[in-house]
């Protein structure tokens, strides 16, 4: 994963300073929507790399300085952090799956407490799903083990069982 998100991030560098050499327009800028799901738990300066291409981006695009703010930047254009994309995809991932939507593999990762066998507990009233434990930093990124985990990170109201995908 580190050679792929320095290879996007370089690419995406290199073109982004190859159009303010230019002075060539940029129509459209998806560079986080690559590798989406995939960049969930990269490193941290990995993740600084591919965010200081938007921003380097956001700024072509807006003519702002190299000294302005780029969160009022990055909400002009209506862009996220590339972080958050990533998150929000992971969690659309496990509602799907948790609601019969998702394929079987994705569904067979993503239990509930409620559904999983064991004893009664308290955090059984709210949705939450069953995180298996894993040995390794690699075994945390798998879906079975980060979409439960971030499931259970979100905020009780969207985790309730009534919602549809439109409002989630």
């Amino acid at each position: 994963m580190c050679r792929s998100a320095t290879s996007v991030a370089a690419s995406c560098t290199f073109t982004v300073c190859r159009c303010c050499e230019d002075g060539c327009p940029v129509v459209h800028v998806n560079m986080p929507g690559l590798l989406n799901s995939l960049m969930y738990g990269i490193a941290d300066g990995l993740m600084q790399r591919l965010q200081a291409v938007q921003n380097a981006a956001a700024r072509l695009i807006t003519g702002a300085g190299r000294r302005d703010h780029i969160s009022p930047v990055l909400r002009q254009l209506h862009w996220f952090p590339v972080r958050q994309p990533v998150q929000f995809k992971l969690a659309v991932l496990v509602f799907k799956a948790l609601h019969g939507q998702a394929p079987q593999c994705l569904t067979d990762d993503c239990q509930l407490v409620t559904t999983a066998g064991r004893r009664q507990l308290r955090s059984s009233d709210t949705v939450t799903c069953v995180v298996p434990r894993t040995c390794t930093c690699l075994g945390d990124r798998a879906f079975r083990v980060a979409g439960p985990h971030l499931w259970n990170a979100l905020p009780i109201s969207l985790r309730q069982p009534d919602l549809s995908l439109g409002q989630f």
